[in-house]
């Protein structure tokens, strides 16, 4: 009878070992918070006496041919467009102007972060596609899924920098809301039911950040008053960076020109 007794002793200790070794206490995607700067100290963004960068992200070379996605594989993806449904990988318009470009202050904030922003960012799933094509929000600031069609979605960021998380989505399911608890430029997101799928998340510390309309322009607001590196980003075309001055309260523009790729 001792030795049965020692042996479920024994069974329960290694039990309870193995589940913390596995990561039992481990925190959950949901759970992900901002990490806090060493100091402890979130700043504050000043709309007041901040400076303003604009400016126009434009495209040179031979215009591309707009890529039709087939969605005849999926019944009500096929029927929930009277019209051919292309790609938002590459959307230049009639004026050269690129859609869909994260800009961002990539240097010159320093060890700066800032408190990030509970209004949720909404990345909805609609005719069967991502809207928008691209986000940004700040580590830390919840992201809201929504559903929005009649039929099973599965949403699935691929990220380098963070936990990666790959959830199912019913028809008529509340949305979902996550985080990110780190700086990642970009994180791409995949629906594993629908191929043609495609989306991309930015996440950064500050909220200094932008995504190009479809004219091709942006406005950054409320920076302080410093040197900066700005950087574009594009998932056909690239990255491209400037630097520039700002006073407070001043204004600039910073335009820049993509160049097609081979």
């Amino acid at each position: 009878m001792n030795t049965k007794r020692q042996f479920s002793r024994f069974a329960v200790i290694s039990l309870t070992w193995t589940l913390l070794a596995c990561g039992g206490g481990e925190k959950k995607p949901e759970e992900q918070k901002a990490e806090a700067p060493a100091g402890g100290q979130m700043a504050v963004v000043d709309l007041a006496n901040g400076a303003t960068i604009s400016g126009k992200v434009s495209f040179e070379g031979e215009k591309p041919k707009p890529v039709q996605i087939r969605m005849d594989a999926e019944a009500y993806c096929a029927a929930a467009h009277k019209e051919a449904v292309y790609s938002d990988q590459l959307v230049v318009n009639e004026n050269n102007a690129l859609e869909y470009v994260f800009v961002y202050v990539k240097d010159g904030l320093g060890d700066k972060a800032y408190e990030p922003s509970k209004e949720p960012v909404i990345l909805d799933q609609k005719g069967c596609m991502y809207s928008p094509h691209v986000v940004g929000v700040q580590a830390g600031q919840p992201i809201k899924v929504v559903n929005s069609d009649p039929t099973t979605h599965n949403i699935h960021p691929v990220p380098a920098n963070n936990r990666e998380w790959n959830k199912s989505m019913a028809p008529g399911v509340p949305p979902i809301e996550q985080t990110f608890a780190r700086e990642e430029v970009m994180i791409p997101v995949k629906c594993n039911v629908h191929p043609w799928m495609k989306s991309y998340i930015g996440v950064l510390k500050h909220p200094f950040f932008a995504i190009t309309g479809k004219d091709g322009t942006y406005a950054i607001k409320g920076l302080p008053a410093g040197d900066y590196t700005i950087e574009v980003w594009h998932e056909k075309l690239g990255t491209l960076t400037q630097k520039v001055s700002v006073a407070a309260k001043e204004s600039k523009t910073v335009d820049f020109t993509m160049k097609a790729t081979s």
